[in-house]
């Protein structure tokens, strides 16, 4: 019986290492990394319709993570505001993903502060939390045309500093 049960034990000892090691080191390619593909999603604007990040596929992306709660994030949504109107004919798009609030909610902030960028929710904060592994908020995430993350940004941004992100994934002419 013992030799029996012995390669048994080595057979789920091995599997387990291999799990082990696996979940270590082993690449998710559904979460964020700087230089690798920005992890796609789907998620439902404040009017109800859905956006995929993949679809904007040659256009930058600025993927700000906030809350209607967060100070730093209503500070700083001016400033996102003024970069998507003076950028967006250059090929740059805005999206705030919101974290876990409602529709309601996030309607009424947008409209009492005048943001017209497209605005997603993560009611279920899968997106935030387990794909983009934000932390804190708020935390701005840079994509190139081909859908690359070019920086990350955590802390509340101002205009300055979204031109210098943002002039390195400008078309050059």
């Amino acid at each position: 019986m013992n030799r029996m049960l012995r390669p048994l034990v080595l057979g789920v000892l091995a599997l387990a290492v291999i799990v082990t090691f696996y979940r270590a080191f082993g690449e998710d390619p559904q979460v964020m990394e700087k230089g690798k593909a920005a992890p796609d999603f789907t998620l439902q604007t404040v009017d109800g319709k859905p956006l995929t990040l993949s679809d904007l596929r040659g256009q930058a992306v600025v993927l700000n993570f906030w809350a209607t709660w967060c100070p730093p994030c209503r500070r700083e949504m001016p400033a996102l505001q003024a970069a998507y109107e003076a950028y967006r004919e250059k090929g740059v798009v805005v999206v705030g993903v919101n974290f876990g609030e409602s529709r309601a909610t996030v309607r009424g902030f947008l409209s009492r502060y005048g943001i017209t960028f497209p605005v997603v929710l993560d009611q279920d904060q899968q997106i935030t939390s387990k794909m983009y592994e934000v932390k804190s908020f708020p935390t701005t995430v840079f994509i190139d045309a081909r859908g690359t993350v070019r920086a990350v940004h955590i802390g509340e941004l101002n205009r300055q500093l979204l031109d210098q992100y943002l002039a390195p994934l400008l078309p050059r002419t």
